[in-house]
């Protein structure tokens, strides 16, 4: 049993709406601070729990988080920061300025108003983007130096910076750098690489890949809400101001791999290779998780054939409808 107190900004997006959904049920309270860009469906399950609570708000207001708390319970014991403009499409789609506002300053504030209310925990959504490619083709680790290759990794750099220069006040900052996150969630997110490609093998029956050797590192979102909640748990000395990559070394996948795995299950599909050069996200990147095993000893459960499975199930079985509607989407744009 706990009675410990979460403020969750994006707490009604891919990831927040599972992480509510997990800490309700291990008796958390929880506090959702979100604008409902994508709409609010994700949440309705929780609206009659008893702990919990939601405000809809932006988090680039100067007083979003204390109004949140004005208006729900007590300061709670943590916030987890997710809001912002996730992904290089979306960020290439609105432009420097409002990615640099809803993903730098935003941290910035929302960090602020935790400190200032006395908030113990700090828990920010970062991204393996930020690493770019990997140098000599070695597994990157949290001390290989970044070389961002998008917009969007230039800003959770940024974030991560300003984080990182607080990690001795209070309010104990960890920073978790997410591999390509796959899987159902309460708003399941079609513009993921192994989402997106189950979506297209099943309603075309055909595949057309880009960058066709390149690597990339996968993670369920199941994995990831029991990465956050470790930190959540975690003793302070264990997290403050620490980065840790989460995810798995067997997540470590070319989109070969991916494409093999989709074969498995709908074999009928027909694949085709095609060469892509343009200004955006080219990363090729193989990443170590040996520090989250280390420290908090974190594991993953799931594997990307385990998350192929359950996506082509949410789609056959028509448990989601409309898979090409555009709140599965947070930009239109992904280059497979």
């Amino acid at each position: 049993m706990t009675d410990r107190h979460v403020l969750i900004t994006g707490g009604a997006g891919y990831i927040g709406s599972m992480l509510t959904s997990e800490l309700l049920r291990q008796n958390y309270r929880i506090t959702i601070l979100d604008t409902l860009l994508f709409g609010g469906e994700s949440i309705l399950p929780f609206l009659s729990h008893p702990n919990f609570h939601f405000i809809k708000a932006d988090v680039t207001g100067p007083r979003a988080v204390r109004d949140a708390i004005k208006r729900g319970w007590q300061k709670p014991d943590a916030v987890v920061h997710l809001a912002g403009i996730v992904g290089f499409p979306a960020c290439q789609a609105v432009g420097r300025q409002v990615a640099w506002k809803y993903n730098v300053e935003a941290t910035k504030n929302v960090y602020g108003q935790a400190s200032d209310l006395g908030v113990e925990r700090f828990v920010f959504a970062s991204s393996y983007s930020n690493y770019g490619l990997s140098p000599d083709g070695e597994p990157v680790t949290e001390d290989t130096s970044l070389n961002p290759q998008s917009l969007y990794a230039e800003t959770k750099i940024a974030a991560e910076e300003y984080l990182l220069s607080k990690k001795d006040t209070p309010c104990a900052p960890l920073l978790f750098r997410f591999a390509t996150l796959y899987g159902i969630s309460p708003r399941t997110r079609f513009d993921l690489i192994v989402n997106q490609f189950v979506l297209e093998a099943f309603t075309k029956r055909e595949l057309i890949i880009y960058q066709r050797g390149y690597s990339r590192s996968f993670v369920h979102i199941r994995d990831v809400v029991r990465g956050v909640i470790m930190g959540l748990e975690a003793e302070q000395e264990k997290i403050r101001g620490q980065v840790f990559n989460l995810g798995t070394e067997n997540g470590n996948c070319s989109k070969n791999d991916i494409v093999n795995f989709i074969l498995k299950r709908m074999p009928e599909t027909v694949v085709e290779y095609k060469d892509l050069t343009f200004g955006g996200d080219m990363r090729d990147i193989t990443v170590s998780f040996e520090k989250i095993k280390r420290v908090l000893g974190f594991e993953t459960a799931l594997t990307v054939d385990d998350g192929v499975r359950e996506v082509l199930f949410a789609l056959k079985s028509g448990i989601i409808r409309n898979p090409t509607d555009d709140r599965y989407r947070n930009a239109q744009f992904i280059v497979q």
